[in-house]
């Protein structure tokens, strides 16, 4: 993360306990309450863009003490990049990546082609499709044992974008044994959408981003835009929504076109032939709504979504009370973290 550590420093004092005492019912779960005993490292994955063009992934490689047989490859969505897997606002914020160590299972969390350590190529090049082939690419370095550690199972998570870059890869390759789509669905709620795609502005008028020498025609969000669009209508923290717009990243707009062409209109999600879980915010406004997704329970959210899903994937879905689009920086995100371990578990996604 580019100024994650400044950030961090910031908020190591008023702000940060601030945030820690709002939040701490719903926080200091005893997992929560455990040293991270997981053994983390960087790694980079040489792939090629649209088959020609060098480029390099990066990913954080985490692993449970007693390494995994199973490693999730998780994708961030628009605006977003691998910090969204792992936050470290403070040593209580719920965190997907130690969740999903402490149950047994190792992770990688990447960053898209154009954001964070990642390679950063012209954004005409850069649409959903391209990024699921490079995310193929990436499954095939874990199958050949190219990261460094081997496992025999691969769940593919995404989130929002990230989601229907899963979407792709899985119904494209048929290489993953699991699919986690948080943060999408197939039935839009257009006002709330508005406010999201609203929030968009180019990189180039962006105070922070724009010295960073980006293609000017990279995305990102408008500054003071985050928690309308992502969090709303959970807890406003200054000093969470000040760590999201800290670490935000960018989106290429040929990403959106067809993430939202293939991933949603299709459906693409007919040829996904492995256990799918789709896990959204119940207040998620893009996307909920009595005449767009059903969020009000988990139970509505499977109704909602079965028709987009062959019987081979066997779905099942969760919905997370209370919370925006990302649900990841939500206080009860625990609850939905134990939702996924339990599903892999389930599913034999972990032998």
């Amino acid at each position: 993360m580019r100024f994650g550590g400044m950030m961090r420093r910031r908020l190591r004092g008023a702000g940060a306990a601030t945030f820690a005492i709002l939040l701490a019912g719903s926080l200091l779960t005893h997992a929560q309450a455990q040293a991270d005993a997981a053994s983390c490292r960087d790694v980079t994955v040489p792939v090629r863009l649209a088959g020609l063009l060098p480029q390099t992934v990066h990913g954080r490689l985490c692993e449970p003490p007693g390494g995994s047989r199973t490693v999730q490859v998780l994708v961030p969505g628009a605006t977003y990049n691998s910090v969204y897997w792992d936050p470290a606002l403070t040593p209580e914020t719920p965190s997907f990546r130690l969740a999903m160590n402490r149950a047994g299972y190792a992770t990688l969390a990447i960053d898209r082609l154009g954001t964070g350590s990642s390679s950063k190529p012209p954004s005409a090049l850069l649409t959903a499709s391209a990024e699921a082939d490079v995310v193929h690419q990436v499954v095939q370095a874990i199958r050949h044992g190219d990261i460094g550690s081997r496992f025999d199972k691969v769940i593919l998570g995404g989130h929002s974008l990230g989601s229907a870059i899963a979407v792709l890869e899985a119904g494209t390759y048929h290489d993953v044994d699991g699919v986690l789509i948080t943060g999408l669905a197939h039935r839009i709620n257009p006002p709330g959408a508005l406010i999201v795609f609203g929030s968009f502005i180019p990189v180039a008028l962006d105070p922070v981003l724009s010295r960073l020498g980006l293609d000017p025609t990279y995305l990102t969000t408008q500054p003071g835009s985050r928690y309308a669009a992502f969090h709303a209508p959970g807890p406003d923290v200054p000093e969470m929504i000040a760590y999201d717009e800290d670490s935000k990243d960018v989106v290429a707009p040929g990403e959106l076109l067809d993430a939202a062409a293939l991933a949603t209109v299709l459906p693409y999600t007919w040829r996904i032939t492995v256990p799918v879980l789709v896990v959204l915010g119940g207040g998620d406004s893009g996307l909920c709504g009595p005449l767009a997704t059903d969020c009000t329970s988990s139970a509505g959210l499977l109704q909602s979504e079965a028709p987009y899903y062959s019987a081979a994937a066997q779905l099942r879905t969760y919905v997370l009370p209370g919370y925006g689009h990302s649900i990841n920086y939500a206080p009860n995100a625990p609850d939905y973290h134990r939702a996924v371990a339990q599903w892999a578990d389930t599913m034999g996604l972990s032998q």
